[in-house]
């Protein structure tokens, strides 16, 4: 399946419930990833997690959310066609108005050289 980049100024946000379950997905997300809002909400977020990403990221990551912290890194996503498309991703926790913690993942194109660096942590061909 073929490669979908980012633009420059592309800004992907989503937020989750304290399950992984989307509860909100901008336009841009349902752009780039191919499904429409009401196919994303009420998801789990693995829905777009391209099987080429390790576990491990995705523990760490889920981990250290729960944990209050702020992780970023560059991941891979598949689109709902198959296509994939690279992330510069930074995710952490907050609380709704009603005190329920929910995640947010904000995502911008990485550069070249940040895809090339996680190609090689993850052991990918490019």
């Amino acid at each position: 399946m073929g490669e979908i980049k980012l633009k420059k100024d592309t800004l992907i946000v989503s937020e989750t419930n304290d399950k992984g379950i989307i509860i909100y997905a901008n336009e841009e997300f349902c752009k780039i990833s191919g499904y429409s809002k009401d196919e994303l909400i009420g998801q789990d977020n693995n829905i777009v997690r391209h099987p080429d990403m390790p576990k491990e990221t995705s523990l760490e990551l889920w981990n250290a959310i729960q944990a209050g912290e702020i992780w970023n890194g560059i991941v891979k996503n598949k689109t709902k066609n198959g296509d994939f498309y690279w992330l510069n991703a930074t995710a952490y926790s907050s609380l709704d108005a009603k005190g329920n913690k929910r995640y947010i993942s904000i995502r911008i194109k990485p550069t070249d050289k940040e895809i090339k660096n996680a190609i090689l942590l993850y052991g990918l061909s490019e």
